[in-house]
This record gives C-alpha cells, structure tokens and sequence, in this order.
C-alpha cells in the first residue's frame, strides 16, 4: 500500500483519497440528522472527520483500529483542520507497512537502544554496574518491548521509540549535570536513567493504539520496573547491598512527589537529580511537540495544554541560534552527542 498524503501536509480546500488508521469512531446526531464523528491517524499526527447524513447512513458499524481509505475534503472548523469525508472504505486483507500509520521516533528505535548500550559500555567503569545494564538491555523481551515501547500514552515521547528516546535524553542530561556537580555519584546516576523507566515497557500495550495494560493501570510503571530489574539485581552477586539499595530509591523516587504518582520522595543527591532531569526531558518534549504542531498555522499561542496547565508561546529565535539549532538537529541524526569509546 503506497501512502503519499499526510495528515501534517493537509491544507484548507484540499481534496484527496488516502488511508488512515481509525482512531475512534462514535455516532452523535445533528439538525440535519445523524452523523458519524471519527478521528484519523498516521505517522504524522492525528486529526478529526465527520460522515454528514446521508452518508452516514451508509456505515452501520465502524471499529477503532481499522484501517480505513477516505475520500474527502480539508475544511477548517474553529481554526482547526477537520475531514469532510465523502466516501469510506474499510481495508481488509491488504499488506500494510505500519510505519507508516503509528507515530515513532525521528531516529529508528534500534539505533536509540544501540547508542544507549554504547553508552553504557563508554561511561561505566565499575564492572556490575557495566555487567547489569548489559544483561538488562540484552534481555529478549525488555529488548522488544524496549524497541516498541512510548514513553506515555499521550503526554511527552508518546510513539514509538519514545521511550528509548526519552531514556537516552535523560542519561545524557545526568552526565552534563555531573561535569557540574563533581559530587555526584556518576556511575549509579546513569544506571538509574537507564533504567528508570524501565516498567514503561509493561505499564502500555497495543502497537497501534498503546493503552495501559491490567499490571500498568492497576500497578504502575515505577513498581513494575522494579519488579522486572529485581531478578537481575538477585544474580548480581558482585553488586554491594547499599548500592543496590540506592538505586532502588532512585528508580522509587524519580516522579519526585506522592502527588505524582512517587511511592517516595528523592532523599539522596543522586535522587533529585534523577528526579529533575526526568521531569526536565518530559516538559521539554510536551512543549516542543506543541510548537511543532503549530507550524503553519500563524498562530504564536498553543491551545490550552492541561498536562502543562497553561498555554505555549512561540517565541522569536535569535538568529544565530535558530541556525545553531538546525544545524544540532543535523547533527544529531548522524551522531552521539558524547563521545564514545569501545
């Protein structure tokens, strides 16, 4: 299946026949009779279309995570971009690559967890650190569910591969935080941003539309990560109890507060620092995501974010590092930003 239209390039007026994933699909009624009001995605985001009466009448019953081919036009509603879809097919039985419909990271998640391995191989020198994030990350499963896994469900890094992107942005924020902060210990500092969202990878499920699973709705990624390293943390027979115990309370800690769903709150140097750089990767993401998303549209204010709970604004870039930053994004999909040694 050739896909050539994408919902970030859609333009006002514009008439089209392409194929989307079914998001959601619900029933409402208008004036004019009933409707059927739908939301569409593909790798480049997400946006809403409406079936008006009478052909709505044509569809008795439409299911999320189908994957359907529409034919329609880009009308702007509210100063939002909306689908007025004419004609809708479900596609059954079709080959179908599905990087093409579920968002993911700018990089290929393979090349994320290779970098974060040699991350760990360059920057631990204490041999059970260096031998527990091996087997950690050389585990089947955890490397599976690593490669597939979102950070959240909706939030910050919610794609695939964004959680390993996420995990490598806050490893890296805790080694320049050392290089200032000398007296942290550097080495379980870094174990514990490789690790500490480890239960992310269990808390979602579902490829195509990644909701929270029994354990992770009922559990929590923080004491399912937890219970996924402990096995490793037992066969590490080298590893001293105090350092385990420590970074136990990093990965317990890292939300910061109860409030935020912390079984603990940081106690430790390493723990705050954990703790800020998680939360610090996290805000920056949400906002980047909501400027991004307003490319285009002439606006300087996001809408109303309520994770943030507050709007965004666009600010105007100094010239040189609106040029320093392009050039850093070039950079960055050809390189680490450490260097590493073998």
């Amino acid at each position: 299946m050739d896909k050539s239209v994408y919902i970030t390039d859609l333009k006002d007026g514009q008439s089209f026949e392409e194929s989307f994933v079914l998001v959601q699909a619900r029933q409402a009624s208008s004036r004019n009779g009933p409707f059927w009001d739908l939301r569409l995605q593909d790798r480049t985001g997400q946006i809403e279309g409406k079936i008006w009466y009478p052909q709505s009448m044509e569809y008795q019953d439409l299911l999320p995570e189908s994957m359907v081919r529409v034919q329609a036009q880009v009308k702007t509603f509210r100063e939002q971009l909306q689908l007025i879809i004419h004609r809708l097919r479900v596609l059954e039985g079709e080959e179908i690559d599905w990087s093409e419909f579920v968002p993911s990271s700018a990089r290929p998640p393979e090349e994320l967890l290779e970098e974060l391995e040699r991350l760990c191989r360059s920057e631990l020198s204490y041999p059970p650190w260096r031998k527990l994030c091996s087997k950690v990350l050389r585990d089947g499963e955890i490397r599976e569910r690593l490669l597939a896994a979102p950070a959240a469900k909706s939030i910050h890094h919610a794609y695939r591969g964004g959680l390993l992107e996420h995990t490598l942005s806050v490893a890296r924020s805790c080694l320049a935080l050392c290089a200032i902060y000398p007296e942290l210990d550097r080495e379980i500092l870094l174990v514990a941003a490789v690790l500490h969202d480890l239960g992310k990878a269990w808390e979602l499920e579902g490829a195509l539309l990644p909701d929270y699973s029994d354990e992770g709705g009922l559990i929590g990624h923080i004491t399912l990560g937890l219970q996924m390293l402990e096995p490793f943390l037992q066969k590490a027979k080298d590893l001293e109890a105090g350092l385990a115990l420590h970074l136990r309370h990093l990965i317990l800690s890292h939300h910061g507060e109860h409030e935020f769903g912390s079984p603990k709150r940081p106690k430790t140097r390493e723990a705050f620092v954990l703790h800020f750089a998680d939360n610090l990767d996290a805000k920056v993401n949400t906002v980047g995501k909501l400027l991004q998303a307003m490319d285009g549209e002439g606006s300087r204010w996001s809408g109303y974010q309520y994770s943030l709970q507050r709007k965004v604004f666009q600010a105007q870039a100094t010239p040189e590092a609106k040029k320093d930053r392009e050039d850093s994004k070039k950079d960055r999909s050809k390189q680490c930003l450490l260097p590493l040694k073998e």
